[in-house]
């Protein structure tokens, strides 16, 4: 028994090691992509973007003047892991909780309007384009921009 407690106490070591390793390179990619789809200036942002809220359970607009551009990178990041995503599983993703007073806390889906928009403008630079089946995809183009980024990131932490 004392051994699986020494396996089991190197495991959650080592796993909340790799969690934090991974949580650190995929924001610091966010980021990045963020701040080269604003360098570049091709992202169209719209003019409700500083009046909106993400979604039903916030009960402000976000704080940050770019969250536009971190949306766009989010979603890019996140269709470029998976094979093809529609607006309702991106709803799904950036939902969170609903504060409903005395009583439990439930899940609910971010704005479609917001991410439908997002995976418009993304299209309109040549980062996505529609799926058959339905659903966005990424396209070769927006695939060698993010794994640009990716290549440059990863030689900045070799050097470090």
């Amino acid at each position: 028994m004392a051994g699986l407690d020494f396996f089991f106490g190197r495991f959650f070591l080592y796993g909340a090691l790799y969690l934090s390793h991974h949580r650190f390179i995929f924001t610091a990619f966010i980021k990045a992509y963020a701040a080269y789809l604003k360098r570049t200036g091709k992202l169209d942002v719209p003019k409700w973007a500083d009046l909106v809220k993400t979604g039903t359970f916030k009960e402000l607009a976000p704080y940050d003047p770019d969250w536009y551009f971190v949306r766009a990178a989010s979603v890019a990041r996140h269709i470029y892991i998976r094979k093809s995503v529609g607006v309702g599983a991106l709803n799904k993703v950036h939902g969170g909780r609903v504060n409903r007073g005395s009583r439990p806390s439930h899940h609910v889906d971010a704005s479609g309007s917001v991410n439908r928009k997002v995976l418009q403008s993304l299209e309109k630079i040549g980062v996505l384009e529609k799926d058959k089946k339905g659903g966005r995809r990424i396209t070769q183009d927006g695939q060698r921009d993010l794994d640009r980024i990716a290549m440059t990131l990863a030689e900045e932490s070799d050097e470090e």
